[in-house]
């Protein structure tokens, strides 16, 4: 009888293991106070959702079983430290860390996404940490040699480059292997979209239909669809705005020019060192069937127009001042300044982000 009841017991343990209805996550953190609370979070498009909360054992370990409608991205947050992971349903994960690390790197294992996810975070972890130690080495060389700061700079400067192409190129090819796997995804969300347009928009097409019931992939392809609308080659989308001035502008009425369609703001100071090139360019190409609209992302008019002025910018300028939330800036799919479009007398563009020294070679090439 003691044999049954036994082997009733294991087989009813094999199944809540095996419960393929929900997920688990445990895990143990090193360095951490008993009964300290642990949090679950969900993540909805941009908004994370508190689902769970438990606290920490007298060893420091916790316990969460949920259930997800799909494959998707969860955070355990403890104090200020929270860590990312990827879960389904019947996934048995362990997450380890140690909250005094000041990097807060952490270990996952025990489902495939897990894997994935432990693999991306340990390789660029490497590269962080080979990028940390020269900035560190290059802070104690000015420290000792200040008045050799630039040299010193120039010195380093090979290294430090070599290692943070080193972290894109893999990042870039860890989410191009990775295409079916929810790491990839978040793998390629950690670069620029616009310093790497071209392969995210690679990335995109290769992911179109696996994964239909994710909310941030499906939000991350339309976002896509709408950034190749506004590819080298497309017609620029018409829009109308309020000028400077309060006049209304629209950009088709500028056809029959090149035309420099610049985004920017008072407040960026990036924007606002590159104005006196955008500046002499103006006075060099504007007779030469050159125009600019400059539209700014301001949300406080007097700082918008006192900034035009103090940079000596004489053309047309417009804006919603709705900074990021304009609609306009949305429909270009701009989330970082200065960012701009050179468009052809027929309305297509024929370049994007174009500054100093290149935006003054193409003008020279092409007018």
């Amino acid at each position: 009888m003691n044999k049954i009841l036994f082997f009733l017991s294991i087989c009813i343990a094999f199944m809540a293991c095996g419960d393929k209805s929900k997920f688990e996550i445990s895990g143990k953190f090193e360095n951490a106070q008993p009964q300290t609370k642990v949090y679950l979070y969900g993540i909805n498009k941009a908004n994370e959702e508190a689902l769970d909360s438990t606290v920490l054992s007298d060893k420091g370990e916790f316990r969460f079983i949920h259930a997800t409608a799909d494959v998707d991205f969860f955070r355990v947050k403890i104090d200020n430290s929270e860590y990312m992971l990827i879960a389904k349903n019947g996934d048995a994960i362990k997450l380890e860390a140690n909250l005094t690390d000041p990097s807060m790197n952490y270990t996952l294992s025990g489902a495939a996404e897990a894997d994935k996810l432990e693999e991306l975070n340990k390789n660029k972890n490497g590269y962080i940490a080979k990028i940390a130690a020269l900035q560190a080495q290059f802070e104690e060389n000015v420290a000792g040699q200040p008045q050799n700061r630039d040299a010193i700079a120039n010195q380093m400067r090979p290294a430090l480059m070599k290692e943070n192409e080193g972290l894109v190129n893999y990042i870039l090819k860890f989410a191009m292997d990775n295409t079916n796997s929810l790491a990839g995804f978040y793998a390629i969300n950690s670069l620029n979209p616009s310093d790497y347009e071209k392969e995210i928009l690679a990335y995109a097409d290769k992911i179109k239909s696996n994964f239909n019931k994710n909310a941030a992939v499906t939000d991350f392809l339309v976002r896509m669809a709408k950034l190749r609308s506004v590819q080298v080659g497309q017609l620029a989308p018409d829009f109308t705005m309020n000028t400077i001035d309060g006049k209304s502008i629209k950009l088709s009425d500028l056809k029959g020019k090149y035309v420099l369609l610049d985004f920017w703001a008072s407040w960026c100071q990036p924007c606002r060192q590159e104005n006196p090139n955008v500046v002499r360019l103006y006075k060099q190409y504007k007779d030469k069937n050159f125009t600019i609209l400059g539209v700014s992302l301001d949300k406080d008019p007097i700082a918008w127009k006192q900034a035009v002025i103090q940079d000596g910018l004489t053309w047309t300028h417009a804006s919603e001042l709705k900074d990021f939330e304009s609609p306009t800036v949305r429909l270009y799919q701009v989330d970082a300044i200065p960012s701009s479009f050179l468009l052809s007398p027929d309305g297509k563009i024929i370049a994007k982000n174009l500054r100093g020294e290149e935006l003054a070679a193409f003008l020279a090439k092409t007018l």
